[in-house]
This record gives structure tokens, sequence and C-alpha cells, in this order.
């Protein structure tokens, strides 16, 4: 084990200096995905269509103040109930299906743009890591070349073998940063699109019983009811 470390401490030394930002980078991408994934695949689960489900009977009913109370309870661990309360208090204000809608796609928007949260570094982190280290191989030819020009032949050999090891070092560490940022992008990416199709489902099922239960919520109402009354109209009566 300890070998193995100094032959890695080795190459690092001997790839120049364009292996500090590969490694700043390395680390950058590192913490990213170590977040990225407790948030995504820990505290966020594939079940809000579901879970949205359970308000089905409640919302059918009209009792609008029982499903924002539980919704509130729960959602720290369902992001669809945020969504489900700000529907609901749209239907219960007499907001109307455009206010309904307009109040969840607010919310919707918030919720996956969080899932959506510095994924895209890592697609940028490695891309650069991997210039990073072609950089870092355009220099270490570049003194390999000056040590054949410009050297004088008891040091030419060194210097060229010096100026090749840094070229292919800095190679070598940049792909090693970027073939695994680029490979958690594509997986972290695939998740957030999972978790936001499923959000999105959860919402639209509790949009539908919303605006369905929408008219007969209104019409229990005294006030929506004196307000007919005030038009000329008869109060319609629930059985």
């Amino acid at each position: 084990m300890l070998e193995t470390f100094d032959k890695i401490a080795a190459a690092f030394s001997h790839g120049g200096f364009w292996m500090y930002p590969i490694l700043i980078f390395q680390l950058v991408t590192i913490s990213i995905m170590l977040e990225r994934g407790l948030a995504l695949f820990k505290r966020r689960k594939l079940n809000q269509s579901s879970f949205a489900a359970t308000f089905e009977d409640q919302i059918r009913r009209g009792e609008l103040d029982l499903v924002i109370r539980k919704a509130q309870e729960l959602k720290a661990e369902n992001p669809v109930a945020a969504a489900i309360i700000a529907g609901s208090e749209a239907a219960a204000n007499f907001g109307g299906k455009d206010e309904i809608q307009g109040k969840m796609d607010e919310v919707l928007l918030h919720e996956n743009s969080l899932l959506d949260r510095r994924i895209p570094f890592l697609s940028m982190l490695g891309n650069v890591a991997t210039l990073t280290g072609l950089l870092g191989t355009i220099t270490g030819m570049i003194k390999s070349f000056a040590a054949v020009a410009y050297s004088n032949p008891a040091e030419k050999a060194s210097l060229l073998a010096a100026g090749i090891s840094e070229a292919m070092n800095a190679t070598a560490y940049g792909l090693i940063t970027a073939i695994p940022a680029l490979l958690a992008y594509a997986i972290l990416q695939n998740r957030a699109n999972q978790l936001a199709e499923d959000l999105n489902q959860g919402a639209l099922k509790a949009f539908n019983w919303l605006s369905f239960a929408f008219d007969p919520i209104t019409l229990k109402s005294p006030l929506r009811s004196a307000k007919k009354a005030s038009e000329g109209l008869a109060p319609e009566i629930n059985a």
C-alpha cells in the first residue's frame, strides 16, 4: 500500500505545475458527486406520484383544510406536498383553474431547479480537466524540445525524459479526473430527470383532482352562494 502511494506521489511530482489545478478540479468533482449522490439517491425517492394519491379522497370531498395540514406535516420528505399545498390554498380561495395551475407550477419550477443544482458543473469540470491535462502535455513537450535544442549533451537525455514524463503524467491525471466526472454527470442527470418526472406526475394528479373538485368546493361557500343570489342566480344545493 505504501509503495502504491509512493508511486502516485512520484508521478504527481513529475507532472509539473498543471497537476495542481487538476487536483483542485478533482476535489471539487468528488465533493459534488458525493453531495448530489446523497441528495438524489438517499434523500429523494421515486414515490411522489403514489404519495399524491393519498390525498385524492380528501380533495374530492373538498376537505382542503385537512389536505393542507397533512401536506404541511409531510412536505419535508415529499416535495410534491408543497405543490399540493399551493394548489389547495388557491382552490380554497376560489382562484380558479388558472390560479391553481399557476401556483403549482411556481412550486414545481423551484423544486425541479433543486434537483439539477450543481450537476452541470460535473460536465464542465470533466472537460476542463481534460483540457488542462492537454495543456500540461504541451508544456512538457515544449520542455523536451527545448532540451534537445539548447541543452548540453550531458544533460540532454535527462531533460528530455523529464519533459516527456511531465507531459504523460499531466495527460493521465487529467483523464483520471475527467472520466469519473463525466460518468457521474450522466448518472446524476438521469436520476434528476426521473425524480422530476415523478414529481410532475404527482403534481398533475393533484391538479386534476383539484380542478375536478373546484366547482363543488366553491358552491359549498356561503359567500359564493350569496354572490350568486345577488346576481339573480339561485345557488345550487349540494347533496
